[in-house]
């Protein structure tokens, strides 16, 4: 087991040394990305229930439900839910966007790589530039994997938070 550990690990190090050091940026974004995803679907799947539950107790407590005072009450409850169900959803969908981006920085640094061993060993040296060349792709990869991930599962979450918050606003009834 530990040996086949040791294996994986060697090639994730193999794997991020031909990328250059913008891959380990790419990982990091990912990182935190995926950090906040889970982050978010913990608090959608076992926080919220309860606050929801709390709140729609609350609502069916009230005497009044039906004046304008308590439809602005009902409103208020909903949006301070709606809010605790968004937040760093906004992080999130940036991280997404954001992660295309570095990737394609990877590929400027990549070809600049490329250039520069073009200008001290000319072209005739394909396996110098070579490695230029993967510096160059293997970022923009990675970058666009993440964000497609991140896309993923992000409109995912964003669904369910939706529902979620359609349940809340159908169990507290109005009138």
């Amino acid at each position: 087991m530990m040996l086949y550990l040791m294996d994986i690990w060697d090639s994730v190090r193999g794997f991020m040394a031909a990328g250059g050091d913008v891959l380990w940026l790419v990982a990091a974004v990912l990182f935190v990305m995926w950090v906040l995803m889970l982050e978010r679907y913990w608090y959608l799947n076992w926080i919220s229930p309860n606050e929801h539950k709390a709140i729609i107790s609350s609502w069916d407590a009230r005497e009044d439900s039906t004046s304008w005072y308590a439809h602005r009450i009902r409103e208020s409850w909903i949006s301070q839910a709606k809010q605790n169900l968004n937040a760093r959803m906004l992080f999130i969908k940036t991280l997404v966007a954001i992660c295309p981006m570095i990737g394609l920085l990877g590929t400027v640094t990549g070809m600049i790589s490329v250039f520069d061993v073009m200008a001290v060993h000319g072209t005739s040296n394909a396996r110098m530039m070579a490695a230029g060349i993967s510096m160059a792709t293997m970022p923009t990869m990675a970058g666009m994997v993440a964000a497609l991930s991140g896309v993923f599962f992000s409109t995912r979450l964003d669904a369910k938070m939706k529902i979620s918050l359609e349940k809340l606003k159908d169990s507290m009834r109005h009138h």
